[in-house]
């Protein structure tokens, strides 16, 4: 009796998704590819003191409102969404990056949604950003007083 065994071995993805340019990189997510942890890693891998990023593309994105009251973001999920415009900061927090995002973007009903982002996905095509160095190492801080993380001038 023979016995057979079939397997897949899981291929890691090496899908180049940055290059260096003037000023800083340029990053193309695909399908899939987390916003966050890509700004991430980008940031630990290069060395990134502090920066900005912009972009445009095709993302699930759950927004967040900032809840004074409560300290908390009230999330809400959009599936499918064009960002027309995505900002924010890369900056550091206890050894780690700490992103700050916002965006605007619509569904295909062209209503307009925006607001702080807590995550994004990239859906089908891709998601295109410019990430734009500062000489300046920059760190984020709990304010107890506001409850959320603030940007620290040096």
């Amino acid at each position: 009796m023979m016995v057979v065994f079939m397997f897949e071995i899981a291929q890691a993805d090496t899908t180049k998704r940055y290059i260096k340019v003037s000023g800083g990189y340029l990053m193309v997510l695909r399908e899939g590819d987390q916003v966050f942890k890509h700004l991430e890693e980008l940031a630990k891998k290069e060395n990134i003191k502090s920066a900005t990023f912009s972009g445009i593309g095709f993302a699930n994105v759950k927004f967040g409102f900032f809840d004074f009251k409560t300290k908390e973001y009230v999330p809400k999920e959009f599936k499918k969404i064009e960002l027309a415009s995505l900002k924010g900061s890369i900056a550091w927090e206890e050894g780690k990056p700490s992103l700050h995002a916002h965006g605007v973007g619509a569904g295909e009903n062209f209503q307009a949604v925006a607001g702080h982002i807590l995550e994004a996905t990239v859906d089908t095509g891709s998601l295109e950003i410019r990430v734009e160095l500062m000489d300046k190492k920059l760190n984020r801080k709990m304010d107890e007083s506001l409850g959320a993380k603030i940007l620290e001038i040096p």
